[in-house]
């Protein structure tokens, strides 16, 4: 595959997972009882840390995105991002697992629903596909329409 080739692919990468951490957080941060609420349901961490979680998660998912979309500091946000999708992917699992009937909380929602309303193979396919996205990005981090190749040059990593 020729250097152009993964330069586009770079900017696919960024912009898929940078596009979907920025909606994610955006439909979450003007409604902190939905965000919360969404990671108590999760029945992992202790009741008052899943409500700070789920207060500073959207800005973090907010954050990261524009990392990623503005290219800056690629690999590192895509490490980061890749991790947050991978910690998601075990939470949909263990949920699914113990026979939980939760809304991901994905998108904004969250909580109890009933057992028809999940959709865990569709989330964690989704998610596995951004770790993907992140994973490509940490291990190139270059592409076209960044602002590391702006301020920090083409990488000698090509």
């Amino acid at each position: 595959m020729n250097a152009r080739v993964k330069d586009v692919l770079g900017l696919l990468a960024r912009l898929i997972l940078g596009g979907v951490l920025i909606y994610a957080g955006a439909v979450k941060v003007g409604k902190p009882l939905t965000s919360q609420r969404a990671v108590q349901a999760y029945d992992v961490l202790p009741y008052d840390l899943a409500g700070w979680v789920g207060l500073i998660l959207p800005f973090a998912e907010i954050v990261l995105g524009l990392l990623l979309v503005l290219g800056l500091f690629t690999r590192l946000a895509a490490a980061i991002s890749a991790l947050l999708m991978t910690i998601f992917i075990v939470g949909i699992a263990q949920a699914w697992a113990r026979g939980l009937t939760i809304d991901c909380g994905c998108f904004g929602g969250g909580g109890q629903v009933t057992a028809g309303e999940t959709a865990y193979p569709q989330e964690i396919a989704r998610d596995l596909g951004l770790v993907l996205c992140g994973a490509w990005l940490w291990w190139r981090p270059t592409s076209i329409a960044s602002l590391d190749r702006v301020l920090f040059g083409a990488s000698k990593e090509n």
